[in-house]
């Protein structure tokens, strides 16, 4: 497994300014944090963004998916304002100190159904899910095909750190059938199931509420919205 780091007395802000032409609140937010860690790579920043400056100052229920050392719902609480929803699950037990800190956090698998629906009841309903968790193929997925049908109408579902749909001991490979892409590639073609043969959708739970997929390096982005079947008109005044 290839890694890639940055020197730690590197100028975060600096480097993301000159690479990606990215400034505003939330590189501040990233680079001045102080406190609990918070880890990003950082091509991600101007896609969060991108992605979620819509729901800033507004009562959004954002659940993100892998708590870590807490500083990632620091950095939401932060962009997102106080009258955000915030819960953050994980496996580690030893996540439940963050609890109440910058949101709620709740102790269980990506990978219970159950769990998820729980947590889901428990805040009201989700408009955004970020799912940075154990990055395994089998867990992207269960969370995936529970959460989306839960996602409020014009939510958002965001996977990140899926470079490691490619690496073996997370389930992936780049020839691996269970290749999280190979998922993404299926969603296209039910996307897509009125101009081809193949009506039997691939990922059902899914197929009549997403309108749109954005892929970028190690991160998909999927629209909730009611599918409509498409028409078109010849207009001439």
């Amino acid at each position: 497994m290839k890694k890639f780091r940055f020197p730690e007395d590197g100028d975060v802000a600096a480097d993301i300014r000159e690479r990606y032409g990215f400034d505003g609140d939330l590189l501040d937010i990233y680079a001045g944090n102080e406190g609990v860690k918070v880890h990003k790579w950082h091509h991600y920043l101007p896609l969060y963004d991108r992605y979620f400056s819509q729901y800033r100052g507004t009562p959004v229920k954002f659940l993100e998916i892998g708590v870590n050392n807490g500083g990632s719902l620091q950095m939401w609480r932060r962009y997102l304002g106080k009258d955000a929803v915030l819960c953050g699950i994980d496996i580690n037990p030893d996540c439940a100190q963050y609890d109440g800190q910058s949101g709620m956090v709740r102790i269980g698998s990506q990978d219970d159904p159950d769990f998820l629906a729980e947590v889901v009841k428990e805040m009201g309903g989700v408009d955004v899910v970020l799912d940075d968790g154990s990055h395994r193929m089998p867990h992207i997925e269960t969370s995936l095909r529970v959460l989306f049908p839960l996602l409020t109408e014009g939510g958002t579902y965001m996977i990140e750190d899926l470079h490691t749909s490619y690496y073996p001991r997370f389930g992936g490979g780049y020839d691996a059938p269970t290749n999280f892409f190979n998922t993404v590639r299926h969603m296209i073609d039910d996307m897509h199931n009125w101009y081809h043969s193949k009506k039997k959708l691939a990922v059902p739970e899914l197929a009549k509420e997403f309108s749109g997929l954005h892929i970028h390096d190690s991160i998909v982005v999927i629209d909730k919205a009611a599918v409509q079947r498409p028409t078109h008109s010849r207009v001439q005044n």
